[in-house]
């Protein structure tokens, strides 16, 4: 297999989801045993509380799209709620999740994205 450089390694992240990216870091801890987010986060943290993002977060739908289904079953699988409830959070484009770190966000994020929802992380 040829070598991959920066440029290329980069180009084919900016392709990926972010499904596919967190698959890709957890291959990657698998594989190398280091955390690759944990590395470059590093020296955001050393960056001073004024710059630093909120570790809590919330996500909300802002519009179920066209596969309406699909996005009532992935809030119901990660909520725990009923179909009913699941519902009631999609048809008003309620909070999924609140006072959640931000990397169970973006989880949440892609998986709602994957079915086909638009998504807001507040």
């Amino acid at each position: 297999m040829a070598k991959l450089n920066k440029e290329d390694f980069i180009s084919a992240l900016k392709e990926m989801n972010l499904l596919e990216i967190k698959e890709l870091v957890d291959a990657m801890k698998e594989e190398f045993g280091v955390d690759p987010s944990a590395v470059a986060a590093a020296p955001v943290a050393s960056q001073g509380a004024a710059d630093a993002a909120p570790s809590q977060v919330s996500v909300s739908i802002s519009d179920a799209g066209a596969a309406k289904v699909a996005v009532i079953k992935v809030v119901k699988e990660l909520t725990g709620l009923g179909l009913k409830e699941a519902k009631d959070i999609v048809d008003n484009n309620g909070t999924v999740k609140e006072n959640i770190s931000v990397d169970e966000a973006n989880e949440i994020k892609a998986k709602l994205e994957e079915a086909g929802a638009s998504v807001e992380v507040k």
